[in-house]
């Protein structure tokens, strides 16, 4: 399966393409996740632009409820011999909900030592399971198997600061075939990565979701490496660096996030 087949996407004619809000692809608040809706615009551009990604931001604008019909219209101001420019808007009925842009394009220069490495943690067989509060329901969390490789579980969170710095593997039920949008939805993971260095549970929602493609290998398990730089005045930011199971960089996910705290009682009753 691609993420074309997981996402449920198809095309309505040349440059719109329809995306049904179901409950594979929705946050415990009942709306689109923010990663299944950029990996949905670069299905999209990668296939009416013809070239693979390079980068790409989301820019959420509003929610898409489940059961909603999200349509994609793809752009492409700008087509070079080397680089196109593309964008892609994203409607429910007529409020406009997300917009991507992005670089899509390939190249011949490459290094050829990596100028990261990943960090040392346990491989995903051997790191516990993190699981899901059980007021979540069926969402697209229900579709991830989620291992904690670096950090606390939520139910081991005891108000007292963490590290900046927290990692898990993760891999989709359903193992599309690898490509920038399956990045994407991975990436998303970083909307939770300050509950690490708070202390406690908190709910991020994403202001915005930027995809930097470094290597696809093909890998079953993904590393979200997660390095959250501030919180302030109740926003939160970092970046996630994407690593395959033999250390290759993937690419690298960054956010600004809205936050905020989950009820105590129901942790208690999870």
């Amino acid at each position: 399966m691609d993420a074309r087949a997981f996402l449920g996407i198809e095309q309505l004619d040349d440059n719109r393409w329809r995306l049904r809000v179901t409950e594979r692809l929705i946050t415990p608040g009942n709306f689109l996740f923010g990663g299944c809706g950029l990996a949905a615009g670069l299905v999209a551009l990668e296939h009416d632009g013809g070239r693979p990604t390079v980068w790409a931001a989301a820019h959420y604008l509003s929610h898409a409820p489940t059961g909603s019909d999200v349509i994609i219209t793809t752009e492409f101001p700008a087509v070079g011999g080397r680089v196109t420019q593309a964008r892609a808007v994203a409607s429910v009925g007529d409020d406009e909900i997300m917009t991507v842009v992005a670089s899509l394009g390939t190249g011949d220069l490459e290094a050829t030592v990596p100028w990261d490495v990943m960090p040392d943690v346990a491989p995903p067989d051997e790191c516990a399971p993190r699981q899901s509060l059980h007021f979540f329901g069926e969402t697209i969390f229900s579709h991830l198997d989620t291992r904690v490789a670096l950090g606390r579980s939520f139910q081991e969170l005891d108000g007292q600061p963490g590290s900046p710095r927290s990692a898990v593997w993760s891999r989709l039920a359903d193992h599309p075939d690898f490509s920038a949008a399956t990045l994407a939805i991975f990436g998303d993971h970083l909307a939770g990565g300050a509950t690490e260095p708070l202390g406690f549970p908190v709910m991020g929602r994403s202001l915005d979701n930027t995809l930097r493609m470094a290597k696809l290998v093909p890998t079953e398990w993904v590393l979200i490496d997660m390095r959250m730089h501030a919180v302030h005045h109740g926003f939160a930011h970092g970046t996630a660096f994407l690593w395959s199971e033999d250390g290759v960089l993937l690419g690298t996910a960054s956010q600004s996030i809205s936050l905020k705290r989950w009820d105590p009682s129901a942790l208690r009753g999870s």
